[in-house]
C-alpha cells in the first residue's frame, strides 16, 4: 500500500476510533502516530514529531487568545451580563407573540459577542431563559430547541473561538475574518427570529402574551446593558482598528469584564477560583484537540492527501460553485456525529486547498475568509443538528421533563433558516466581504 493510500484509509479508521467513544483528540494523535509508523517505517520519527509538533503548537502566540476568550466568558456570567441582556430584550419583545423567545435570541447574540462559545452560551442563556419560557406557556420542546439555536451564535458572533482556530490554521488575518462574521452573524438572529414567528403563528399558544412594560423601563433595562456593548466595542473594534492585537484585544476583554464583574458583587475569592478552573479545563481540552489535530494534519500532508485530493477535484472539471455546496454537504453529515472544534481541525487541512484552487472571482484572501465563515456555519449547524446536536443536548438536560425527541422536531424550524441562510451567502459572497 503506498503513502496516498495510507493517508485515505487513515480517515474511516479515525472515523471508526471515535465512534468507539475514543476521545477525538486522541484518536487523532494515534491514528497519525501510527500512520507516520506505517509511511516511514521508522518509530523514531513518530517519537521526534511528538517532541517537536508539542511545542511548536503550543508556543503559538495565538492560540493565548483562547483561554482569553473563554475567561471572558465567564467573568461574563458573574457579573450578571447574561441576565441583564435577556431581561432588555424581554422588555420590548416579551409583549409579541413569541416575543419572550425571541428575546431569547436576542439575548444570546448579545452573549455571544463577549462570549466566543457556543456551548457556553446555551448553557448561560438556557439557565437564564429557559424558566422564563416555560413560564410564559411555551413547550419544552421548542424552549429548547430556541436556546439551543441561539447558543450557536456564540461562535459565530464575534470574538469567536473557532474563527481564532481557523485562522490559525490558514494563515489568515484574525481581524478581517471577525469583521466578515459580524453581519452573517446578525443575519441568523434575524432568521431565527423569523422561524419563532413562523412556529408562534403555526402554533398559537399563550407563550410570550403579556402587557407592554412601560417605555421608561424598557430603556432602563437596555442602560443596564452597556458592558456588553463596551467590552464588545473595545475588543472587536480595537482588534479591527489597529488599537492592538487579537491576543492583546482578548486580555483586555477578559480584564474589563472582569473588572465588571467584581463592581458588580459577582467575583469572589472563591467564584474567581472557579473561573479559572474552568477556563482551564476547557483550554486544556481544546489544546489536546488542537495538538492532535496537529499530528493528523502532519500526516496527512507527508502522504500527499489534501494536494492529491485539489489535483484530482481540478481534473474532473466540476463548477466550483457544485464543488462547494458539496463540502458543506459534508460538513452537514459530519456535524450529526461530531463537535464543530474536532471537524474544523479534522477537516479544513484537507478542503482548504481544494477551495483555494478553485476559482470563484475572488481573491486567494477573499475565498479564504468566505470560506471560513460558510464552514463556521455549517458547523454551527452541526450543533442543533439531531441526533448528536451537542446544544441539543446541554439546554435539553436543563429541562428534565422534555423528551429529547420533543427538542428535536422543534429544532426543525430553525434548521430550515440555517438552510436559507447559507444558500444566501453561497449564492452572494459580497454579503459576507463587504466589511473586510
Amino acid at each position: 500500500m503506498n503513502d496516498l493510500a495510507t493517508g485515505l484509509w487513515s480517515f474511516p479508521v479515525l472515523l471508526a476510533l471515535i465512534f468507539l467513544r475514543m476521545p477525538i483528540g486522541l484518536a487523532m494523535l494515534a491514528v497519525a502516530l501510527g500512520g507516520l509508523y506505517v509511511v516511514t517505517g521508522d518509530n523514531t520519527v513518530a517519537l521526534s514529531r511528538l517532541k517537536h509538533e508539542t511545542y511548536s503548537t503550543f508556543s503559538s502566540y495565538l492560540l493565548s487568545i483562547v483561554p482569553m476568550f473563554l475567561l471572558m466568558g465567564h467573568f461574563a456570567t458573574l457579573g450578571g451580563m447574561s441576565r441583564a441582556l435577556f431581561h432588555a430584550a424581554e422588555g420590548f419583545l416579551g409583549h409579541r407573540r413569541g416575543g419572550v423567545a425571541m428575546a431569547a435570541i436576542g439575548a444570546c447574540a448579545g452573549f455571544g459577542a463577549i462570549c466566543g462559545s457556543s456551548l457556553a452560551t446555551a448553557a448561560t442563556m438556557g439557565r437564564v431563559a429557559l424558566p422564563e419560557l416555560r413560564r410564559h406557556g411555551y413547550d419544552g420542546g421548542f424552549a429548547t430547541a430556541t436556546l439551543a439555536a441561539g447558543g450557536t451564535l456564540g461562535i459565530l458572533i464575534p470574538p469567536s473561538v473557532v474563527l481564532v482556530i481557523y485562522a490559525v490554521l490558514t494563515e489568515q488575518n484574525i481581524a478581517k475574518l471577525f469583521a466578515a462574521a459580524i453581519v452573517p452573524g446578525l443575519l441568523a438572529a434575524v432568521g431565527y427570529a423569523v422561524a419563532i414567528r413562523v412556529h408562534a403563528a403555526r402554533n398559537p399558544v399563550p407563550g410570550g402574551l403579556r402587557d407592554a412594560i412601560p417605555m421608561r423601563r424598557r430603556i432602563h433595562r437596555l442602560l443596564a446593558v452597556w458592558p456588553v456593548l463596551a467590552v464588545f466595542v473595545a475588543v472587536v473594534g480595537g482588534i479591527y482598528g489597529g488599537v492592538f492585537t487579537p491576543t492583546e484585544g482578548a486580555a483586555v476583554g477578559a480584564a474589563g469584564t472582569g473588572l465588571i464583574a467584581w463592581a458588580r458583587g459577582g467575583l469572589t475569592g472563591r467564584t474567581l477560583a472557579e473561573a479559572f478552573m474552568g477556563t482551564a479545563m476547557s483550554t486544556a481540552m481544546i489544546f489536546f484537540i488542537v495538538l492532535g489535530a496537529g499530528f493528523y494534519n502532519g500526516f496527512l500532508a507527508l502522504t500527499q492527501v489534501p494536494q492529491e485530493m485539489a489535483l484530482w477535484i481540478a481534473a474532473q472539471g466540476f463548477a466550483p460553485m457544485t464543488v462547494m455546496v458539496a463540502i458543506l454537504l459534508f460538513y452537514l453529515a459530519l456535524g450529526c456525529v461530531m463537535d464543530s472544534l474536532s471537524m474544523i481541525l479534522l477537516t479544513v487541512p484537507i478542503f482548504f486547498p481544494v477551495v483555494m484552487a478553485l476559482d470563484f472571482g475572488l481573491t486567494p484572501e477573499e475565498a479564504a475568509i468566505w470560506f471560513g465563515i460558510l464552514t463556521l456555519i455549517v458547523v454551527e449547524v452541526g450543533l442543533i443538528t439531531p441526533p448528536v446536536g451537542m446544544n441539543l443536548f446541554v439546554v435539553n438536560a436543563m429541562d428534565p421533563g422534555t423528551p429529547i425527541v420533543r427538542t428535536w422536531r422543534a429544532v426543525v424550524y430553525f434548521l430550515a433558516s440555517d438552510v436559507v441562510r447559507v444558500a444566501i451567502l453561497l449564492a452572494f459572497p459580497a454579503i459576507t466581504l463587504f466589511a473586510i
